[in-house]
Order: structure tokens, then C-alpha cells, then sequence
């Protein structure tokens, strides 16, 4: 397929353009600064600008932009960013296809399971109603922006959880294991919904082929701990994990972000995915764990 990707350079991004190149698809990155060759297209989601002609010869989009939700503190400002980088771009791609005079078949754009808010006594499928908070809100209208493609043209919102890798959400649990930081976070008995790095983009690329629409959790298929992830990256790294940091404090310290990231429970599932038979690679958050820190596994 001809894939037009908005986001290339990111965390997921990266890996993604990595899979779609060994599966045999051509691809163009949309770039912010100068295009360098045909695999790239500059394009502008702050002010609306892209080449029409680059989605209109593209048989599939895939939108992963969006201001990092790691990024702290989330100021006023820092919120605003977080909604607007992402209303942007995926506006900016819904409309370049509706006006395409062939559009693309597929529209691939990113979402996450911060819509089920904190759910500790549910098994959440993408059945399940949103849930409360920022990043419920967030997520809602990260969606509806994507549902502005025509009704031809199938839509896929994918419901990304914890990335396990060198990179994204998981980047600054790193960083604190490394320096011997690790900690159990309030009772750790928070679900954390994870999945592996190498399953996320497989799974975008198995949805380019795939009949799915609407919304699809990108989750890893055994839900997992907030204690069983974080002994195990420190088991993994060497490091050691003494500390417990309670609720109060992480909330205090951190505001909604430590409240919406790392104190929820969501136990979500990937049924979709299962059931259009997708095959995870890592189906532990350990296997997940030991192949992106093989050293101690």
C-alpha cells in the first residue's frame, strides 16, 4: 500500500515506519521543516497546510501526532498543547481527506485509553463508555476530529496504552530506575494497560489490511500491575526498587497528570484485535520487559 504518515519521527513512529518498510509498503513522512526527497511532504497542522495531491494518491493515512502526555508539569499552557497539537493534526488530515477526490480507504489516527477514565472493578472493551477526566475529555475530542472523514473511508481510533520501550510514557519510569529511583507507586495495585513496543506498530500495520472501524485497544493481552511492571523493569535494568511513594504525594506532586497516568486502574482489553486475529508477540508485560532490556532477562 501507498501510506501517508503523520508523526514519523516519534516514539512509535519510528518503529512503525520500521514494520511498514519490511511489509513491503511505500511510505511518506509528513514533515514540519523542508521535504527532503519524495518519501516526505511538508505539511503545517497549526495552520491547516498540507499537499492534497500526497493524500489523494495515498491508500492509507496513519495520524500518531500529538504533544507528549509525559511531558511535565501539565500547566494550563501545557494542556492547551496537549489538546490543540492533536485537534490540529487530526483536522488537518480529515479534511486533506474529504477533499481528496480519491481518498484513501484507510484512516488509521491515535487516541488512547485515558477515555475510560479510572475503572478498577471493570473489564473495559471498546464496548465501554468513556469515563471522567482531562484526558477523557481529551480523547473524546481526539476522536470526534477523526470522524470528520466521509462515511467511505474507514476509520480506525486506536486506544493506545503504556508503550514498553526506551521512549514515551515509559521513558521517565526508566530514568528513575536507572538512578536507583524506582519505586512502587501508591498501593501499586493500579491495572496498568501496556503493551510492547514491537506489538504496537505490528498491530497498526495488521489494522491497514484489516476489516475493523471505529474505535480498537491497543493493549497488551495480560493486564498487568503498577508493582508487577515497575519490580520488573528494576529487575531487568539491575537496579534496585525499595521505595513506595504513596497516592497523596504522587497526586500532590503531579496534579491530574499522576492522578490520570499512573494512579488509574484500566483493565483493558484488546478484544477486537483478538478476535480479527491479531498474534501479539508479547503477551507478558516480562516478555515485553526482557526484549527491550535483554541484559538481565
Amino acid at each position: 500500500m501507498h501510506v501517508v504518515v503523520g508523526g514519523a519521527s516519534g516514539y512509535v513512529g519510528t518503529e512503525l515506519l520500521h514494520q511498514l518498510g519490511e511489509a513491503g509498503h511505500t511510505i511518506v513522512r509528513l514533515v514540519r521543516r523542508q521535504a527532503q526527497g519524495p518519501s516526505e511532504s511538508r505539511w503545517n497542522p497549526a495552520t491547516g497546510e498540507i499537499d492534497r495531491a500526497v493524500i489523494d494518491s495515498a491508500d492509507a493515512v496513519i495520524n500518531l501526532s500529538g504533544a507528549s502526555l509525559a511531558k511535565l508539569p501539565w500547566t494550563p499552557a501545557y494542556r492547551r498543547e496537549l489538546i490543540s497539537s492533536r485537534l490540529q493534526a487530526t483536522g488537518t488530515l480529515a479534511a486533506a481527506i474529504s477533499a481528496a477526490a480519491t481518498p484513501p480507504s484507510v484512516f488509521l489516527s491515535g487516541s488512547a485509553v485515558g477515555f475510560y477514565g479510572d475503572r478498577p472493578d471493570e473489564d473495559l472493551t471498546e464496548e465501554s463508555p468513556r469515563g471522567d477526566g482531562f484526558l477523557a475529555d481529551l480523547v473524546e475530542q481526539w476522536e470526534r476530529a477523526a470522524q470528520q472523514v466521509p462515511s467511505g473511508v474507514r476509520l480506525v481510533t486506536l486506544r493506545t496504552g503504556i508503550v514498553v520501550g526506551h521512549g514515551g510514557a515509559f521513558g521517565p519510569l526508566e530514568l528513575l530506575t536507572r538512578f536507583g529511583l524506582g519505586a512502587k507507586l501508591g498501593d501499586g495495585m493500579a491495572r496498568w494497560p501496556w503493551i510492547s513496543l514491537h506489538d504496537e506498530a505490528a498491530a497498526i500495520v495488521h489494522l491497514l489490511d484489516s476489516t475493523l472501524s471505529g474505535p480498537v485497544n491497543l493493549t497488551g493481552p495480560t493486564p498487568a500491575t503498577s508493582d508487577a511492571i515497575t519490580k520488573r523493569l528494576a529487575v531487568a535494568m539491575g537496579r534496585p526498587r525499595i521505595w513506595t511513594i504513596p497516592a497523596p504525594i504522587i497526586s500532590g506532586l503531579m496534579g491530574d497528570a499522576g492522578r490520570e497516568l499512573l494512579l488509574p486502574s484500566q483493565r483493558v482489553l484488546p478484544v477486537k484485535l483478538q478476535n480479527d486475529g491479531f498474534v501479539f508477540q508479547d503477551e507478558t508485560v516480562e516478555s515485553a520487559i526482557n526484549v527491550a532490556w535483554p541484559a538481565q532477562a
